[in-house]
């Protein structure tokens, strides 16, 4: 047998016994950064010091990147699994215009250094343990989805899996080649893919078109009987859900990623228009109202000491970076240049980040008038 030094990086990080912990050392390295298809792409990363990481699949990160001058958060949920646990990875497809998702495709290179925070979340399978699984995604819903695939797969675990993924093409299939071959070795793994057209070089032979309710009763004929997960596009999970309960499914065996973890939409515009409607009422009598600044756009707007700032910034039409709206993901965290406030948080933001004078406007209150650098 051929000795491995001790100095290679690689034993190195098979040879760590000690958690990775972001509070301790949030910085991860970029080790490698590979193609999933023509506008997908997983980064695969790891810590300076070799560390393990210990999460349940279906969990995310939230990520700190410096772009254009600007620190920038995103929740990316993990994409690896945790039963190889010296490294991590998130996969991201490109969004036309999107300034994170084209910076990681385009920037992000081996050796580079980004910041994380996690992990977190409780949308997983390890949360409602059952014999029978249908996982269901689409488009770059994918991702929880494969940690949990591949977790079970890894495990040898002696439950029944059904994969369900919807995509545009052939061609947009992530993870496809794993995927089919975690079918091919697993009897009791099986992946079938719903595309909604051709691709250019492959005529689709599966099913056609959108997930529908005849579609899943062909692909997985027992799904009333399985925990469903699902993750997708938002218009994605409206229709699988309404698709669900006109089935006659138990929804309290459903269960579904809260938010979308690609490139964040702004506040959506009908949730503007009835905050608007609710500003224009006036508190509660003895409550109080602080004023608060936008430095960098030099907006004001007047927040109830009952309100978190994210909620009165909707209603003055502001729109701010926010994701979770439960203090868990990091997304809206900003900088406090002067006054207080009241923070009840999730873990989305770190004592010391809390003693720098940050804070995360979606689950914090003003005790004062506040300036926050936006």
């Amino acid at each position: 047998m051929t000795s491995v030094s001790s100095s290679e990086p690689a034993a190195q990080r098979l040879a760590a016994s000690t958690p990775w912990d972001a509070e301790a050392d949030d910085a991860l390295i970029c080790l490698a950064v590979r193609d999933e298809t023509h506008d997908v792409k997983t980064f695969v990363l790891a810590p300076k010091e070799p560390r393990l990481f210990a999460y349940v699949p279906g969990q995310f990160l939230t990520f700190s990147f410096e772009i254009g001058g600007e620190t920038i958060h995103r929740c990316y949920t993990i994409s690896s699994t945790p039963t190889r646990p010296h490294a991590v990875s998130f996969t991201v497809k490109r969004v036309p215009g999107g300034p994170v998702s084209n910076w990681l495709h385009d920037t992000l290179k081996p050796g580079d250094t980004v910041r994380a925070l996690g992990p977190m979340g409780d949308f997983s399978c390890f949360q409602h343990p059952a014999g029978k699984y249908l996982l269901l995604s689409g488009g770059s819903g994918v991702t929880p989805m494969m940690s949990m695939a591949r977790t079970f797969h890894d495990l040898a675990e002696p439950c029944d899996v059904a994969f369900v993924h919807s995509a545009r093409t052939p061609a947009d299939i992530v993870f496809r080649s794993e995927l089919e071959t975690m079918a091919r070795l697993d009897q009791k793994f099986r992946f079938h893919a719903v595309c909604e057209a051709d691709a250019p070089d492959e005529a689709w032979s599966g099913p056609k078109g959108r997930l529908s309710l005849d579609i899943l009763r062909d692909t997985v004929p027992d799904f009333m009987d399985r925990e469903i997960f699902v993750c997708g596009p938002k218009p994605y999970m409206d229709a699988v859900k309404a698709m669900l309960q006109g089935a006659g499914f138990d929804m309290a065996r459903h269960h579904q990623e809260s938010f979308d973890f690609g490139e964040l939409p702004e506040a959506d515009q009908a949730a503007a228009a009835e905050a608007e409607k609710e500003f224009d009422a006036a508190p509660a009598g003895g409550v109080r109202t602080f004023r608060v600044e936008f430095a960098k756009t030099r907006r004001v707007l007047e927040c109830p000491e009952n309100e978190t700032v994210l909620d009165a910034a909707r209603k003055a039409g502001i729109r701010l970076p926010s994701s979770c709206a439960k203090g868990l993901c990091g997304t809206c965290k900003s900088k406090l240049t002067k006054g207080t406030v009241s923070m009840t948080h999730a873990g989305g933001i770190r004592q010391r980040e809390i003693d720098a004078g940050m804070a995360l406007l979606c689950c914090s209150k003003p005790t004062s008038d506040l300036v926050v650098e936006r």
